[in-house]
């Protein structure tokens, strides 16, 4: 029985295509939300589930900050993947008959300049592949896609334009899931690594600086810090953390052990491999 890798969304999305170039040997399960594809995982019905977590442009995914932590499940990997969009339609359709385009709210957003200069009106979808699917359901040559290009192979559309995004350096960033297990040794791990965690700082005046001092005293390069409050307790903030290098390292052992000190709650999401792409990024800056 083949392996399992599960992802939010309709299939020909982009956690579709991150999925299909990340793990060319799973098979890819579409799910409707976060929350099932997370159960999948949980209940061993996938191995993997691939979430977006940042896109360069967007920002942070909703509600993956808060999911992540309550899942239980612990990050592996990372996969980044440059988001490109094509314009597609029925066969037969034309820009210039248009009058709509659908697809999902960051989509529509990261490719206003074509949408202002084809004079069309923006619809919200719910998912871009989602969108591509009903334009082929609709058979309705006024209606376009914003979507990914494997969408117009999977639902038999035509590309009326590619990579029609305003900014070719738009980028998402994935994290990889996994039920929970031994947090890989150093040996284990010997390249460079990312490790993602959450913290909560006592209520005492200063807390967030000084939680944050042994990162900077230590040499610990932090590439991701978000803030968010937890239920309905303003006073209650959470923090998500990701940092270059593994716990057994000596400089963020000690910056963590620092932490500790400042915290009421740490806890590890993930120790994973540095994915080539922010490698790659590293070397370029």
């Amino acid at each position: 029985m083949a392996q399992k890798i599960a992802y939010q969304g309709e299939p020909g999305a982009n956690s579709n295509i991150a999925c299909m170039q990340m793990f060319p040997q799973l098979e890819s399960l579409p799910c409707a939300s976060f929350e099932d594809a997370f159960e999948l995982v949980s209940s061993g019905e996938a191995e993997l589930a691939m979430i977006p977590i940042e896109n360069s442009i967007a920002g942070r995914v909703a509600d993956i900050h808060i999911l992540l932590p309550q899942s239980h499940l612990q990050i592996v990997g990372e996969f980044f993947l440059p988001i490109h969009f094509d314009l597609l339609g029925i066969p037969g359709s034309t820009i210039e008959a248009a009058t709509e385009v659908h697809s999902h709210i960051h989509a529509l957003g990261q490719c206003r300049r074509l949408i202002r200069e084809a004079r069309l009106r923006p619809v919200i979808a719910g998912d871009t592949a989602g969108s591509a699917r009903e334009v082929r359901e609709w058979n309705d040559p006024t209606k376009l896609s914003l979507a990914p290009p494997l969408a117009a192979e999977i639902y038999g559309l035509e590309v009326l334009a590619s990579r029609v995004e305003d900014d070719p350096s738009n980028t998402t960033r994935f994290v990889v899931l996994a039920r929970e297990k031994e947090l890989p040794t150093r040996e284990e791990l010997p390249g460079p690594a990312v490790t993602s965690f959450v913290f909560r700082v006592r209520n005492v005046p200063s807390a967030l600086f000084k939680a944050l001092g042994g990162f900077a005293t230590n040499g610990v390069n932090m590439t991701r810090l978000e803030s968010y409050m937890v239920g309905d307790e303003f006073a209650a903030t959470m923090f998500m953390v990701d940092v270059e290098g593994h716990p057994e390292d000596v400089p963020l052992r000690l910056a963590l052990e620092e932490l500790d000190f400042f915290t009421t709650e740490v806890r590890i999401l993930g120790v994973y491999p540095a994915a080539e792409f922010r490698t790659a990024q590293t070397v370029n800056t």
